[in-house]
C-alpha cells in the first residue's frame, strides 16, 4: 500500500469512488488516496504499522500490540488543532484523578499548550457525584495549567433540563424492567453559548453502569444532573451489571442514544476518546479516536473489548487488587475492584482490596451517609428499601450498594490503613476488615505485575489496576 498522509480536514478532497465489488459509485469524502480501488468507509489506510482512518469530522489511530508513541497520538491531535481559529473559545470537558489511567491529563494540558496563545481555554473535570479535585490533584493530573482556566460542576445546583426521556423509550431501551421518564441535563457552561468549541476526552472501558464508559456518559453523567444520574445506575443494577459491564449496546448506553439523537448531536460536540492499558505507574495508549459520530465510540469499543477485557481460565478463590491512594480515597470509586472482579472469582472466594488511601464511603456527604446507613447488605435487601421508596432522589446510592456486594458468594475485604478507615467503620457496612500494613508486607503490590502468583502454597490472581479492566472466565456466558 502507498504511503498515505492525512490532509486538512477542512477541506477534504470528494471525489466519486467506483466500488469494485457491486461496481456502484458514489460521492466519497476522502481524506487521502491510497492507491486501492475503493475507497469504502470501513476499509483502513495503513501508515506503516499504524493504523490510519479518516472522515468528515472523523479521525483515529489504533495499534494491537505495541503502544502508540507520543508523535503519534499527538499528529492525530494536531490535525484537529489545524481546524481551530486563533480567537475560538474553547471548553474542554476532562475526566477528574479518578480516572488517572485514562491519558487525558497528557491530552488536556497538551491542548491546552497549543491553544491557549491564541485562543481562550477552559478546562471543568466532569466529576460527576464526586468531590471537587484539589489544587495538588489537577497539577498532579493536568500539569501547571492556571487555576483561573478552571471551572467546576457542582451536580445539584449547576445544570439544566434539556429533554425528557418518555416512559415507553425507556421501558423499551431496558426490555420492559422499567417503566419511568427521565430527565436528561446539562451544565450551562455546555449550553450558554459562550464557547466555539466543547471537547469532551475520556477513556472507553468496561463500566458497571453504561456497559462501555465515556462519549455521551461524559455529558450526561459526567457533567450531568440527578436524575439522569440516579436513574441510570438504578438501571444497571436492576437489569444486572454482569449482563453489561464490556459491552457497547446496552439498556442505560440506548437512553443516552435517545437523548444523543433528539439533542446533543446539535449541540456538536467533539469527542476525543481513548483506549489505554495499566503500564508499571502509567498507562499505555493503544486508541485514539477523534470524532463527533456514535461510530468514534464504537470503533474505541471494539478496541477496549480486546485491550481492556482478559479472560482467565478458570475462576480464581483468591484475588489481590491494589488500588493507589493518589486515585482512590473512597469505596464508591474503590469498589470498581468489586465490579470489574466479580465474574472472575469463584463461589466461596474472597476478594482482597489492598486500599491504603480509603479514608470514606461515598464521594460526598448525601451518598456517604446513605452507605453507612444501608450498607452493603445485598440485592434484595436494598431492592425491597428501594421499592418502598426508602431511596427516593437518591437511588444511585441503592445501585452502588447493589453493585459493592457479593450477595454471600464470595468475601470482600478491605485492607485499610486503621488511621483512615477503622476496622469497626468498615465492619459496618458489611465488608471484612484487616490492616493494610501487614498486607502490604505480604503482597508487595508496587511494582508488581498483573497476573497469577503462590504464597506459602495459597495461589492467587493478583489486578495492579482493576479500574482499567474487567476480568472474565473464558467459556461463561
Amino acid at each position: 500500500m502507498r504511503r498515505c498522509e492525512i490532509q486538512n480536514l477542512e477541506t477534504p478532497d470528494t471525489r466519486k469512488c467506483r466500488n469494485w465489488q457491486t461496481s456502484k459509485t458514489k460521492d466519497l469524502v476522502v481524506v487521502t488516496s491510497c492507491g486501492f480501488k475503493s475507497h469504502l468507509p470501513h476499509e483502513r489506510l495503513k501508515l506503516k504499522d499504524l493504523s490510519l482512518f479518516a472522515l468528515w469530522r472523523k479521525i483515529y489511530a489504533e495499534k494491537s500490540e505495541a503502544a502508540l508513541a507520543d508523535h503519534e497520538w499527538k499528529r492525530i491531535l494536531e490535525t484537529w488543532i489545524s481546524q481551530v481559529k486563533q480567537g475560538e473559545k474553547i471548553l474542554i470537558l476532562p475526566p477528574d484523578i479518578t480516572r488517572c489511567y485514562s491519558y487525558a491529563g497528557k491530552i488536556t494540558a497538551y491542548l491546552y499548550e497549543k491553544l491557549s496563545g491564541e485562543c481562550k481555554v477552559r478546562i471543568m473535570p466532569a466529576v460527576g457525584t464526586h468531590r471537587q479535585m484539589t489544587r495538588e490533584e489537577r497539577i498532579r493530573f493536568f500539569g501547571a495549567i492556571p487555576d483561573v482556566c478552571f471551572l467546576s460542576h457542582n451536580w445539584k445546583n449547576d445544570t439544566e433540563d434539556i429533554c425528557i426521556v418518555p416512559e415507553e423509550i425507556v421501558s423499551e431501551a431496558t426490555g420492559g424492567t422499567y417503566r419511568r421518564a427521565i430527565t436528561a441535563e446539562l451544565n450551562r457552561n455546555v449550553l450558554s453559548g459562550e464557547f466555539d468549541r466543547i471537547v469532551s476526552i475520556g477513556q472507553v472501558v468496561p463500566h458497571e453502569v453504561v456497559g462501555m464508559a465515556n462519549y455521551t456518559k461524559k455529558l450526561l453523567v459526567g457533567v450531568g444532573g440527578r436524575d439522569m444520574i440516579n436513574q441510570s445506575h438504578m438501571i444497571s443494577a436492576i437489569c444486572g451489571i454482569e449482563k453489561i459491564m464490556g459491552r457497547e449496546n446496552t439498556p442505560v448506553r440506548r437512553i443516552f442514544d435517545y437523548v444523543q439523537k433528539n439533542f446533543l448531536d446539535q449541540l456538536k460536540i467533539t469527542f476525543m476518546l481513548t483506549v489505554t492499558c495499566e503500564k508499571h505507574q502509567d498507562s499505555d495508549l493503544y486508541g485514539f479516536y477523534i470524532g463527533e459520530e456514535r461510530e468514534t465510540f464504537s470503533a474505541a469499543c471494539r478496541l477496549a473489548e480486546k485491550k481492556n477485557i482478559t479472560w482467565l481460565p478458570k475462576r480464581a478463590k483468591k484475588i489481590v487488587t491494589w488500588l493507589d491512594p493518589a486515585e482512590f480515597g473512597s469505596t464508591w470509586v474503590g469498589n470498581k475492584a468489586v465490579y470489574r472482579t466479580r465474574m472472575a472469582i469463584a463461589d466461596g472466594g474472597e476478594l482482597l482490596i489492598l486500599a491504603p488511601g480509603i479514608k470514606s464511603f461515598g464521594e460526598n456527604e448525601e451518598v456517604d451517609s446513605c452507605i453507612r446507613k444501608y450498607g452493603y447488605s445485598g440485592t434484595e435487601t436494598i431492592q425491597n428499601a428501594y421499592e418502598n421508596g426508602e431511596f427516593n432522589g437518591i437511588e444511585m446510592a441503592a445501585a452502588h450498594l447493589i453493585h459493592g456486594s457479593s450477595d454471600g458468594r464470595f468475601k470482600i475485604t478491605y485492607a485499610a490503613d486503621p488511621k483512615l478507615m477503622p476496622e469497626e467503620i468498615m465492619r459496618s457496612v458489611g465488608y471484612e476488615w484487616t490492616d493494610i500494613g501487614p498486607m502490604m508486607k505480604k503482597y508487595q503490590p508496587k511494582g508488581k505485575e498483573t497476573g497469577w502468583y503462590e504464597d506459602n502454597g495459597e495461589e492467587y490472581y493478583f489486578i495492579k489496576a482493576p479500574a482499567v479492566g474487567l476480568w472474565r472466565v473464558k467459556g461463561e456466558a
